[in-house]
């Protein structure tokens, strides 16, 4: 059977769903939801959390105030294009095997908006897509569509609005940009039917560039190094019992001694991510003024997500891909007053593969067999925990771009942490994180812990086994001349 012929036959499948929904929902109103996702933006560093006690993120705060923090969500990779597929398919990364950030759509995936567009709802799309290939075209799913290619630009970004470009000039900036066109989509939209924006801004993603108006405001502001941050430099790392690519890594691309191949300050580059931050702020302040001036705000769904964490010199490391907690927890705040008490915290682990079937069970969507994870709004009304998660997984594929990281495996409970690689002659890791949650004593190697290590190993494999994750999924890769090759991405 050929594409064409199974995507009509999909279609008509949703056309069935979306006409059976909406008979089944005349006596209740859809959802309106709104998903906003930001790029590579840290768990933590949100003026409300205190990790950075100079930070200002009033928006976000009160986004937290009024509705849910969850500080235990996670990705399932850490890096931008799987973590994106994960959370449009509600897939495992060896299951979209969109694995890395140039492994492109295989054809047959199908996003979570065209579930909802099928049963009337208007559908959005406003920013970064960066799957695959660097095509800004339009994707099924969404009524409106304005995107760019690749990482795009933070300054005069050309957009590709429903299939025609248009360059923006005047240093125009990218967030304050993208959350323009998608208020003005909301304010001309069809008042008779639900609508689902999705706005993913590129922000804050390297090599950060704040808005002209939050240039230098935290000039001279410093993060206390963490806990270890010195190890892997003073060799402490081998009492550690840590892995020797993390101390090999220091002095690459993504270490704190050669940070992106330069001779950068890390606290410098920190200044510059919270300044970048700042505008994703007021983007989250804007949408939210609108939901309220339009009496939507106690209605409207409202998730607010990163697409991966960010280290910021634990283990000598910057960036992300690697499974420590830094790198894999993401800000996850939700709102929607009609739904759930705010001001709450709750402690459960959630994942990104947790985000579609939350949205279509809002939708009044059956959640697709394809998709494993399950709806939060329990843990948010703290109604019905049963099904709360007792671990979460993880997996990363090596990178031709990044050969300094390899493929990693990793199981999380709420209290041990275990780490298999693969490829690489070297140790696996395990941390107790309730005593340890800084990741510094690997337990690998102890006795007393061998029990521990091998139930999470089996658990580990079970995962893989029942998913479908036994076989690394490959891609095509183009191998230059020594000395020739250049990195397709931005960092």
């Amino acid at each position: 059977m050929n594409k064409r012929k199974r995507l009509s036959i999909l279609w008509m499948m949703l056309l069935f769903l979306g006409i059976s929904w909406v008979h089944s929902q005349e006596e209740a109103q859809p959802r309106n939801i709104i998903f906003i996702l930001t790029d590579d933006h840290r768990y933590d560093y949100m003026g409300f959390t205190g990790k950075v006690p100079w930070l200002e993120t009033p928006n976000m705060d009160a986004l937290a105030a009024e509705g849910a923090y969850l500080p235990n969500a996670f990705v399932t990779t850490s890096l931008c294009s799987p973590s994106r597929a994960s959370i449009l398919t509600g897939m495992y990364s060896h299951a979209h095997t969109i694995v890395d950030n140039q492994a492109p759509d295989p054809g047959n995936l199908t996003y979570f908006p065209t579930y909802l567009q099928a049963a009337g709802y208007q559908t959005g799309f406003f920013g970064k897509w960066h799957m695959g290939d660097d095509s800004d075209d339009p994707k099924p799913g969404f009524d409106q569509w304005e995107s760019f290619k690749g990482q795009g630009v933070y300054y005069n970004p050309t957009l590709n609005i429903n299939g025609q470009k248009k360059t923006y000039t005047d240093s125009t900036y990218i967030t304050d940009l993208l959350t323009e066109r998608a208020l003005d989509w909301l304010d001309n939209r069809d008042g008779n039917k639900p609508f689902f924006m999705y706005l993913s801004h590129k922000a804050v993603h390297a090599a950060f560039k704040p808005a002209r108006r939050h240039k230098d405001r935290y000039k001279g502001k410093k993060i206390k190094p963490p806990s270890t941050y010195d190890q892997t430099k003073t060799g402490e790392y081998r009492d550690l019992k840590w892995p020797q690519w993390v101390a090999d890594q220091r002095v690459s691309w993504h270490g704190v001694d050669y940070m992106y191949h330069g001779n950068g300050d890390l606290q410098e580059l920190v200044q510059d991510y919270c300044e970048t931050l700042l505008g994703v702020d007021e983007s989250v302040g804007a949408v939210m003024s609108y939901l309220k001036t339009n009496s939507l705000d106690r209605s409207t769904l409202v998730i607010y997500m990163g697409d991966n964490g960010f280290s910021w010199g634990e283990h000598g490391l910057i960036d992300k891909r690697h499974f420590y907690e830094e790198s894999v927890k993401v800000p996850l705040l939700v709102h929607c007053p009609e739904l759930f008490e705010g001001g709450i915290q709750p402690l459960e682990m959630v994942q990104n593969i947790d985000i579609a079937p939350t949205i279509l069970d809002q939708a009044g969507i059956p959640k697709p067999e394809h998709m494993p994870g399950m709806s939060f709004l329990p843990i948010l009304q703290r109604k019905d925990l049963s099904n709360a998660r007792e671990r979460i997984f993880y997996e990363y594929y090596w990178e031709y771009d990044f050969p300094m990281t390899p493929t990693v495996f990793g199981v999380r409970t709420d209290q041990y942490k275990f780490i298999k690689y693969h490829g690489i002659w070297d140790r696996n890791e395990l941390y107790d994180i309730r005593k340890d949650p800084a990741e510094m004593y690997n337990l690998i190697g102890d006795a007393d812990q061998q029990e521990t290590a091998k139930a999470l190993t089996e658990a580990l494999y079970d995962w893989l086994e029942k998913t479908k994750g036994m076989k690394i999924p490959l891609k095509r890769t183009v191998k230059y001349r020594y000395g020739d090759y250049k990195h397709k991405n931005e960092y």
